[in-house]
């Protein structure tokens, strides 16, 4: 099942590490698990993923080598995903502290919701955050290849494998946040004012990462 694949081990373990690492993805998780409980926190989950799979197809029928070769596609794929990241952050950072505001995760009628979340609205923002960050494609494309045998008798098939295996590896680490963030706000009893300053300082850090996105050079 696993022939072409090089240290299985490894790449699982190294997989884990790099999930670990905070991102916006990570912030996005926690946010929502903070606001909506394990529920929050899991949808966020299941869409940051859901945006992974996105990158993992588009790498493996040759899309994510285009963006790596093309300076103007990446700049175009940088660009609406800058503005996407500084959208969800500025959306964040205009959260009010009273009752009737919902801020970003505004509840839309006949939608499902939990604590003031949308659900549908918290999957779609966190599969566009991922999706829409090129940096996401050209990592698939940096890092599984190492784990590809030189011999390997279906390359194609192997890339793909490994991508839903780090993927699937993933949610695991992703929903654990969730959890870990509904955990604390549960036992914490974080007020409503504390949770509206909180939604700011992650709207800064999601502003944060779309002007670093937005200043990043194509890699060479």
């Amino acid at each position: 099942m696993f022939s072409g694949i090089d240290h299985l081990g490894l790449f699982i373990a190294a997989g884990l590490l790099l999930n670990l690492t905070p991102g916006p993805d990570v912030l996005y998780i926690i946010s929502n698990g903070l606001r909506g409980g394990w529920r929050g926190g899991a949808v966020a989950a299941l869409g940051i993923g859901a945006g992974c799979f996105v990158h993992i197809a588009a790498a493996t029928i040759g899309l994510s080598a285009l963006v790596a070769a093309s300076a103007t596609a990446f700049t175009v794929l940088k660009w609406v995903g800058a503005m996407y990241l500084v959208y969800i952050g500025a959306s964040m950072l205009l959260v009010r502290s009273n009752r009737g505001s919902r801020g970003l995760l505004a509840q839309v009628a006949g939608a499902p919701a939990v604590g003031g979340l949308n659900l549908r609205k918290v999957f779609t923002d966190g599969f566009w955050t991922n999706t829409l960050n090129p940096k996401v494609a050209l990592f698939f494309l940096a890092f599984l290849p190492q784990f590809i045998q030189p011999d390997a008798a279906h390359k194609t098939l192997t890339f793909l494998l490994l991508g839903l295996i780090f993927n699937i590896n993933a949610l695991p680490v992703n929903l654990a946040y969730a959890f870990g963030a509904a955990w604390l706000s549960g036992n914490l009893q974080v007020t409503r004012r504390g949770m509206a300053w909180f939604e700011r300082g992650a709207g800064a850090l999601f502003v944060y990462f779309g002007i670093r996105l937005a200043i990043s050079d194509h890699p060479t």
